[in-house]
């Protein structure tokens, strides 16, 4: 399933870094989400990314937003690369790729990297898919939040 912008965000629950529970239907009306899928943790792409949203983590807070990243790796490698980065969002740890595949977010040999930016009401207002152009996931979020913000 190929997920497309004005769908509705699929719900899910997941573990975080600290193996305390999420779901994403609790936090839908409350703010707007910018969940992103990366392959994996402290490699050169994933930490450049990651280290994007953290230094934009104050602009993004004064959107109404937050953040959640996800990828297969364990809690104790999210916790690990959440703290020598100092990540101030959660990482959601999806070892059988469920909410990869309610996402549509499912590759051939490398795990895709793709951002989806979801307003209040749990509708996807932006979706962008780029393995190598890293930076552009951040730049291209902060711009949706920013039309979200305004409108």
């Amino acid at each position: 399933m190929t997920l497309k912008v004005g769908d509705k965000a699929p719900l899910f629950e997941g573990t975080l870094d600290n193996d305390t529970k999420i779901s994403i239907g609790d936090m839908i009306g409350t703010k707007n989400i910018v969940l992103y899928f990366y392959p994996k943790d402290m490699t050169p792409g994933c930490t450049t990314e990651a280290c994007g949203f953290r230094d934009n983590w104050e602009k993004i807070l004064s959107m109404d937003a937050t953040v959640l990243g996800v990828s297969a790796q364990s809690t104790e490698s999210h916790r690990q690369f959440k703290q020598k980065e100092n990540l101030p969002f959660p990482l959601i740890s999806d070892p059988k790729n469920e909410i990869r595949k309610l996402y549509g977010a499912t590759g051939l040999l490398v795990p895709p990297r793709i951002t989806f930016v979801i307003d209040k009401r749990g509708v996807i207002r932006y979706v962008f898919n780029s393995q190598l152009n890293v930076t552009k996931h951040v730049e291209n979020a902060l711009q949706q939040l920013e039309q979200l913000k305004a409108a």
